[in-house]
């Protein structure tokens, strides 16, 4: 087993591509903005039992539960003027919006480095690769089991485990794809076999998590094989979180009282920005509106929010989030104390 005290890693060892040192070293309301992500669509062919979904009043009086292609732009032409680095697209399921391939291909033309696909893997090969080709390079799809039965169950549909595991080898031989296993007491008897079908499938690494209605320590965590946390950096995180004592979710009572990552990372779901994914969805009242002011308005949020007094913050803030906002904090003191 591999052990890592929590202080002991930068956060570029954590395995995300989006986390770095410098990045928290330097981040600020007027600092590029290194990543956004957009709820293009609360469309979904899949039904699955643990997805929170999107408030009803997200969307407001649309005909349609998806955002236009115009207003993807404008959200893209927003943060860009900030120096937008990352952009992930998703839902909903995001290959169900009709005109996904011209959002990738327009982030493409601002050059945005990284634009990333949040999908079931339920498309049809073509799409993917069709996407590839517009400039999406990182994709992260769901596979919450190992067998037929049990993603039938965890899906709601039927009849779908041949067509994502393809879709997993095929993306994954082609550009960095992750796959994110939810688990819950139906399926977490299947956590090794489905690191070892991840692992057969070819993907770049393996982010696993108890879903929000569970949100319980993963014991089967202390019983993968040495040889998958040598290979992965993000379960290998995960696991010696657990290790250490340390549950996926959750804030403890000596960490950063501040979301930093607010200040250069933003959720865009209708006509609204909210301080995380997360936050939305379980149902956190949004920053404000859609305008040329959110970075103003992310900076008083972050200055005004005690994230410990927070019930959604307090229960749900992801383990990397509130590592990355230590690391901000240790960052920041250091500054003043002149180090």
């Amino acid at each position: 087993m591999i052990n890592q005290q929590r202080e002991s890693h930068s956060l570029e060892e954590i395995g995300f591509n989006t986390l770095e040192d410098c990045r928290a070293r330097f981040a600020n309301h007027k600092s590029e903005m290194w990543r956004t992500e957009i709820i293009i669509t609360e469309a979904c062919n899949f039904n699955c039992p643990y997805c929170r979904g999107l408030d009803n009043d997200i969307y407001g009086q649309r005909n349609q539960k998806m955002l236009s292609l115009d207003e993807v732009k404008k959200v893209i032409d927003l943060w860009s003027k900030d120096g937008l680095r990352n952009i992930r697209f998703s839902g909903g399921e995001p290959t169900t919006h009709p005109d996904l391939i011209e959002m990738v291909k327009y982030a493409k033309n601002i050059v945005v480095d990284n634009i990333a696909i949040s999908t079931n893997g339920s498309a049809d090969e073509d799409l993917y690769l069709k996407l590839i080709e517009a400039g999406a390079n990182d994709f992260s799809i769901s596979l919450d089991s190992c067998c037929s039965e049990d993603i039938d169950y965890m899906s709601g549909t039927k009849g779908n485990f041949d067509k994502i595991k393809k879709s997993i080898q095929l993306l994954s031989s082609k550009v960095y794809t992750t796959v994110g296993c939810v688990f819950t007491p139906d399926n977490i008897n299947k956590l090794i076999d489905t690191i070892e079908l991840a692992d057969s499938l070819g993907v770049h690494d393996i982010r696993i998590i108890s879903s929000a209605q569970w949100d319980q320590p993963i014991e089967a965590f202390k019983n993968i094989p040495s040889k998958y946390l040598l290979k992965y950096p993000i379960l290998r995180y995960r696991v010696n979180n657990f290790i250490h004592g340390r549950n996926v979710r959750g804030i403890r009572d000596d960490d950063c009282i501040s979301c930093n990552l607010v200040l250069d990372d933003s959720v865009v779901a209708g006509d609204y920005h909210f301080p995380c994914v997360i936050y939305m969805r379980e149902k956190g009242k949004p920053i404000g509106r859609v305008n040329d002011n959110m970075r103003y308005d992310r900076l008083k949020w972050v200055m005004h929010h005690n994230v410990k007094k927070d019930p959604i913050c307090k229960k749900n803030c992801l383990d990397v989030c509130i590592d990355y906002n230590n690391k901000h904090q240790e960052f920041r003191d250091a500054r003043l104390k002149g180090d």
